[in-house]
Parts: C-alpha cells; sequence; structure tokens
C-alpha cells in the first residue's frame, strides 16, 4: 500500500511540474513580447522562448540543386501561413547541402509576402530537448500566431526512448498536434536511428518486424520526406558562382572556378556547406563583406 501511495505520489508530482513549466512558459512569452520577433530558440528550463531578432537567412534563390524540395517545401510552408493544411516535413540526406539552410530560407521567403500581424514565429528546439516538447506545445496552442518548429540534426541513439515523446507529440497524443504549429526537422538519417541499431532491434525481439516498426514509425509522422543527396562538380560551381554573383566579389570566372575546385579537393567532397565555407574564406583574403 505504501509502494503505491508513493508511486501516485511521484506520478502527481511529475503532473504538477509539467504545469508549472507550461504556465511559466506562456507567461514567459507574453512578457518578452512575443509578437515582436520571428525567431526564439526553446530553453526548457526554466520553460522560456528566447527570442532571436536576427536569423541568418541566405537568400532563396541562393540555394542551388535543390529546386524539387524547395518547391516542395516552399508550397507546404505558404498553405500553412494561409492556414490550409499542411504536413510536417522531414528533411534528410547528405550532409552540408542545405537542410537548415532551406527552412530558414523558406520561412524568410513566405514571412516576405505576408502583413506584420500574419508573420510565422520559427522556434528552434534542440534534439536533447524533444522530450519537453508536450510543454511547449501546450503554452504554443493557446497563442494567436502560427509557428514553426524546427529541430536541426534530429537523430536518437541505442538508450534513447525519447522518439516516443515526440510521436506522440506530432499526431498520436489526444491533444493532437496544435492547429497553429507544424514541425519541420532534418536528419542526416531517413528513419533518424542508426542502422545497427535497427539492425539489433531485428535480431534480439521476440517479433522482429513489430520491433523495428516501433523505431521506424517515428519517420510516418511526417507527411513529407525530402531527400538531399551529394552534388556533382557542375552543381556545386553553380554554388560557388551564386554566391560569387550576389556578394559581389571580385574574382575572374575562371581563377574562380578553378579556385572553387582546390578548396573542394581539400576538404575531400562537394556541398553547399563547402561552396560557402570557399565563398567565406575568399571574401575575407579579398577584404570584402558578405552583407
Amino acid at each position: 500500500m505504501a509502494e503505491d501511495f508513493a508511486r501516485i505520489e511521484a506520478i502527481l508530482d511529475r503532473i504538477a511540474r509539467a504545469l508549472e513549466e507550461s504556465t511559466a512558459a506562456g507567461a514567459n512569452a507574453r512578457a518578452t513580447g512575443f509578437l515582436d520577433s520571428d525567431g526564439f530558440i526553446w530553453e526548457p528550463e526554466p520553460a522560456q522562448l528566447l527570442a532571436v531578432h536576427d536569423i541568418p537567412a541566405l537568400p532563396l534563390q541562393l540555394l542551388k540543386g535543390i529546386d524539387r524540395a524547395q518547391e516542395i517545401l516552399l508550397e507546404n510552408t505558404r498553405r500553412f501561413a494561409a492556414g490550409l493544411p499542411a504536413n510536417n516535413a522531414l528533411l534528410w540526406g547528405a550532409r552540408g547541402m542545405g537542410k537548415s539552410s532551406l527552412v530558414k530560407a523558406v520561412h524568410a521567403e513566405v514571412n516576405r509576402r505576408l502583413n506584420p500581424g500574419e508573420r510565422m514565429a520559427l522556434i528552434e528546439i534542440h534534439r536533447e530537448d524533444i522530450h519537453t516538447l508536450p510543454v511547449l506545445l501546450r503554452q504554443l496552442r493557446q497563442l494567436d500566431r502560427r509557428f514553426l518548429l524546427f529541430c536541426d540534426d534530429l537523430s536518437f541513439d541505442r538508450e534513447d526512448t525519447s522518439y516516443k515523446s515526440l510521436k506522440a507529440a506530432l499526431e498520436g497524443g489526444i491533444e493532437g498536434r496544435p492547429a497553429n504549429v507544424l514541425f519541420y526537422a532534418t536528419s542526416n538519417r531517413r528513419h533518424m536511428m542508426p542502422r545497427d541499431m535497427m539492425e539489433n532491434e531485428r535480431s534480439t525481439a521476440i517479433n522482429p518486424s513489430e520491433a523495428v516498426e516501433e523505431k521506424v514509425s517515428l519517420s510516418d509522422r511526417f507527411g513529407l520526406w525530402l531527400g538531399f543527396h551529394h552534388c556533382g562538380q557542375e552543381e556545386y560551381l553553380a554554388m560557388v558562382f551564386g554566391y560569387a554573383d550576389h556578394f559581389r566579389l571580385q574574382l575572374g570566372p575562371e581563377q574562380l572556378r578553378e579556385r572553387a575546385i582546390a578548396w573542394a579537393a581539400t576538404r575531400g567532397g562537394r556541398s553547399g556547406r563547402v561552396a560557402w565555407q570557399f565563398i567565406q574564406d575568399l571574401a575575407g583574403e579579398l577584404g570584402q563583406k558578405l552583407a
């Protein structure tokens, strides 16, 4: 009997803490002028949203080689901003190919066409804070604004069970996802689980297919799967020339091409990230600022 009372007391204590965090987060959001910024970072302890007044988003036209993903994500975000049905999106694939840059660029592009009172807020939640997502969703549900929740580099390790909280928060819980919230995540893995983790589940479970389904079903909560793949040399050079032209870097095309190829060789591959790093190095050498 004493054990039962102790267990009930522990459950009630967790519920009370969750309610206190939700109330504090809502009060903090209102106190800090929630409508004054288009970007926030979720800090679960203490439960608060930290304003980001200058989100470093590249112009959408500078993101080369991902045209199809760009078109789909832009249209999905426009629908959400207009109050129409839209899907959670998982951007997965090769490192450095513009997944997180695309999320920020699409948010900026859609907001650019909206009136001040209609602009969406982009809220970043860190991967290690995913278990606090239900607390954040409860306070966002009460606010009269649309929110894009963004988690960069989302993945789960072998002993990590916080993916269950994400599954419930996205669609599985009785509360459901708030109508004014959309969730975008990036990951290097399509199913956000390491292959050896899924293989281990298959080999040790009584019913291997059910064990793997439990892990894989998380990605099913995302209505959009947008794949990003390694780029070839021409795509890489298109990125470099696009940046150089946009920022008016003073270097001839042949020299720019040769130096960009040499830079990629030293980095061991080509990607949007490598192209941007080359442009930053070149701009610094030329004494030009990247405004």
